[in-house]
């Protein structure tokens, strides 16, 4: 049996490791030091289940969609992650890593964020705990995200708009990384499964309690703990690998990648790094890669500034080149119709990173009897000025 767990260097196979610059190792090792001791002591366990709880609202509904299974023809479940506190899967992240930052003695807490999640609930967490907060958004982000940045700031966080290179999430996280080399003090919480070992996996440690969850409200509504199916969006891949964690090894289960397919994979116009790209490293991590025929890193193109990413976590890589996962690609314009159908069947607006997921649904075959289970990742609310302009509401 493979395993699909990172090694004791952070590798999935070939991909992962941490392939960073000395001005980082010190960072990293001590990071990489602590991080399973920490997570797996009774202390961070205690608070970390009791803040999910409490503040984060969790286990959040899984949810059975009769007009949307009535559609599809087969049992499908909606992971309703956009009920939690600050409107998406990030929350888990965000308290695991401040809680554990703050074990390590860290008060300043930096962040990188596309689609505003992350960086919102970030914010929200330092706030709850008076730990000082920097966000780093591409200005892009800045402008399309506005609600969330507004929240940011709103909740006491410093944002910082990043204008180099084609000022998206990429750029955000190049420039917060380069701040914490200048300030090793701080403590640098990664929003996705991706970057230099241990942050894909101890992002993917964080978001299990999704799958944990999954598991529970599955064998109470069907007797059985294991879906047919999960299918989950992957920019980074944070929400897809807690989706998916605690089926890695139950190969019944099929896992379904759903990769930002833009304007459509024949051109430029982008971000489906698995479909399209090639193997290589991007932010301290050997993984898939899209690069441009200089060998540059592209710069990647999707409607959602949470996809808008031009690589892809060590862990989803190996899922695909395996053969457990299977990838598909979503246009804007087919995530734009899957939220507009789940809005209009099941009264759920969703956020359009996890409508790049309900948009396989057209593109599979069920079993009438088949048990399937989407992640929700976010919530609509950001989004609604990209739904009002295409749908001309």
């Amino acid at each position: 049996m493979k395993n699909y767990h990172a090694d004791s260097n952070g590798y999935y196979g070939p991909f992962g490791g941490a392939f960073i610059p000395d001005e980082l190792k010190e960072n990293i090792d001590r990071l990489a030091r602590s991080y399973v001791a920490i997570l797996e002591s009774p202390k961070f366990k205690t608070e970390f289940a009791a803040l999910l709880k409490d503040y984060a609202g969790r286990p959040s509904p899984l949810y059975f969609a009769p007009r949307l299974s009535a559609k599809y023809g087969a049992r499908i479940y909606l992971k309703r992650e956009e009920l939690n506190h600050t409107g998406s899967h990030k929350i888990n992240n965000a308290l695991g890593q401040i809680l554990l930052a703050k074990e390590m003695g860290c008060t300043h807490i930096i962040a990188e964020t596309g689609a505003g999640q992350h960086g919102v609930a970030t914010a929200t967490v330092c706030a709850m705990l008076g730990l000082k907060c920097t966000i780093y958004m591409g200005a892009v982000d800045v402008e399309r995200q506005a609600l969330n940045v507004a929240r940011m700031k709103m909740l006491g966080a410093a944002v910082e708009s990043v204008t180099t290179g084609g000022a998206t999430l990429k750029d955000a996280v190049d420039v917060a990384l380069s701040y914490w080399i200048s300030h090793p003090d701080a403590y640098y919480l990664l929003g996705s499964a991706v970057g230099p070992h241990p942050f894909p996996d101890l992002v993917a440690r964080l978001q299990a309690v999704i799958s944990e969850e999954i598991r529970t409200q599955l064998h109470e509504q069907e007797g059985r703990e294991q879906p047919d199916c999960v299918i989950a969006c992957i920019g980074g891949g944070s929400n897809a690998a807690g989706a998916f964690y605690h089926f890695l090894d139950d190969e019944r289960v099929r896992l379904i990648q759903v990769e930002a397919g833009g304007h459509g994979t024949e051109g430029h116009e982008h971000a489906a790094s698995i479909t399209c790209g090639q193997e290589g490293i991007l932010h301290g991590s050997r993984s898939m890669v899209l690069f441009d025929e200089k060998g540059e890193v592209r710069e990647p193109y999707s409607i959602s500034a949470g996809l808008d990413y031009p690589g892809i976590g060590p862990l989803h890589a190996y899922l695909a080149l395996t053969g457990r996962s299977t990838v598909l690609t979503a246009t804007d314009r087919q995530a734009l119709e899957a939220a507009r159908e789940l809005s209009q069947l099941e009264g759920i607006i969703p956020a359009i990173e996890s409508a790049h997921a309900l948009a396989a649904l057209p593109q599979l075959t069920f079993r009438p009897d088949e048990v399937v289970v989407v992640n929700v990742s976010g919530r609509g609310d950001k989004d609604m000025p990209t739904y009002l302009r295409e749908f001309g509401l």
